[in-house]
């Protein structure tokens, strides 16, 4: 099993690519800690899932906009299970409005979550690295838009970007310590985010035609890409992004 033995923190690992991480992760043999601020049924469900098919599971409600909160989430998963190894930072939430639409409300709210979330879910984690003595690894859960320009998604596209700057510093601070920091980017996936073009026939078909690989990510196909990463197959790759993207940003000039 690639990540048997190891403790991982998903932030936001009741829906979507979360879900899809925290599953793929515990049936690769690691101990999860779900993440949660609403939906409390399915990330209940998902621990029973993950628990009737031989994994280990743990649902912590945390608000990760929230310094003390992503503490608590620390906290649980130590206590719980002794330390931890992975900390996968993959809450996010989008606005959709334009540079000119945003709200402070709006735009404070994208970048607590987005961005606050992963700063000093990173810090926090890096810290607990150094109380065990223990190399450790942080994944932020980025997009294609930390480099890739979205209009009428500007505050997103802010967020995103200031997290692939995050991921290089901290990388290069942290990496003489043992600490790796790596950025997972996808493209355009099938989750509760892109219900509005998954469920538009001619928004669908516009999005796909522009995939060289010709269709929308699967949340698995993302999360089997982090597994990976979580592994010991990608030890000496740090302070860099990698991109799940079926080749969109090649082929395309806008999503």
């Amino acid at each position: 099993m690639l990540l048997y033995d190891k403790i991982v923190i998903v932030t936001g690992g009741n829906s979507g690519i979360g879900e899809a991480i925290a599953r793929a992760a515990a049936a690769e043999g690691a101990s999860v800690v779900i993440d949660y601020v609403e939906g409390a049924a399915a990330a209940t469900d998902l621990v029973k899932e993950i628990t009737q098919n031989g994994g280990t599971a743990l649902a912590v409600k945390a608000d990760v906009s929230r310094i003390d909160d992503l503490r608590k989430l620390i906290g649980a998963a130590v206590e719980a299970f002794g330390r931890l190894d992975v900390m996968i930072n993959n809450a996010g939430i989008e606005t959709r409005a334009s540079l000119l639409e945003t709200t402070e409300e709006e735009f404070d709210r994208t970048i607590d979550v987005n961005l606050k979330s992963a700063y000093f879910g990173t810090q926090l984690a890096a810290k607990q690295f150094i109380v065990q003595k223990s190399d450790g690894l942080v994944i932020n859960m980025s997009s294609v838009h930390e480099d890739w320009p979205m209009p009428g998604n500007t505050s997103y596209c802010v967020s995103k970007g200031g997290m692939r700057m995050l991921t290089r510093t901290a990388g290069v601070e942290l990496g003489p310590q043992g600490i790796r920091v790596v950025n997972v980017a996808p493209g355009a996936v099938a989750t509760p985010i892109n219900d509005e073009t998954m469920n538009d026939s001619k928004q669908l078909k516009a999005l796909t035609d522009s995939i060289p690989l010709g269709h929308v990510a699967d949340a698995s196909e993302i999360a089997d890409v982090v597994v990976m990463l979580a592994s010991g197959q990608a030890r000496y790759m740090t302070a860099t992004t990698v991109f799940v993207d079926g080749g969109i940003m090649q082929g395309s000039t806008g999503l």
